[in-house]
């Protein structure tokens, strides 16, 4: 598996590079560029900013950005991404700006500088698209709980 070279550029003052926690994390953490505590309510949708935006390196071929919500604040505080998984793609270089609702019973405070959530580069293939006017027969035919595990 290549390298992917991520070329960072910070937008804002306070604004922290994503880092890897340990040499194996899949993912690099994102931080909370924010200048004071930031409480989200029940129920409520706030837009985090990072600061930051980001430019792969695409000689290796076209990347994808997941971003997912650090797995502590979900389990512990039902905090989740508004829209479940960001995507970044490979040719957007405008700041990273990440929806979180909280899901949980109580108001969550951030604080400057907070590691939030986690940046997941992925390769992808590029597709083409052609229309078929029948599909070859599969052995999964059925939609949701077609395979009898719910």
């Amino acid at each position: 598996m290549p390298t992917l070279n991520l070329q960072i550029k910070k937008l804002r003052p306070g604004a922290i590079l994503p880092a890897a926690a340990t040499q194996l994390s899949a993912g690099l953490d994102l931080h909370a560029c924010i200048d004071e505590p930031l409480t989200i309510p029940v129920g409520e949708i706030v837009t985090m900013p990072c600061g930051i935006a980001v430019c792969p390196d695409l000689t290796d071929g076209n990347v994808v950005m997941l971003v997912i919500i650090r797995s502590g604040l979900g389990r512990k505080h039902g905090l989740t991404l508004a829209n479940s998984v960001g995507v970044i793609d490979s040719d957007y270089r405008g700041e990273i700006l990440v929806p979180i609702i909280n899901h949980g019973s109580e108001p969550y405070t951030f604080e400057p500088g907070e590691r939030f959530a986690q940046l997941v580069p992925l390769f992808v293939p590029t597709c083409t698209v052609t229309e078929s006017e029948e599909l070859p027969e599969s052995a999964r035919a059925g939609g949701f709980g077609s395979t009898g595990r719910i």
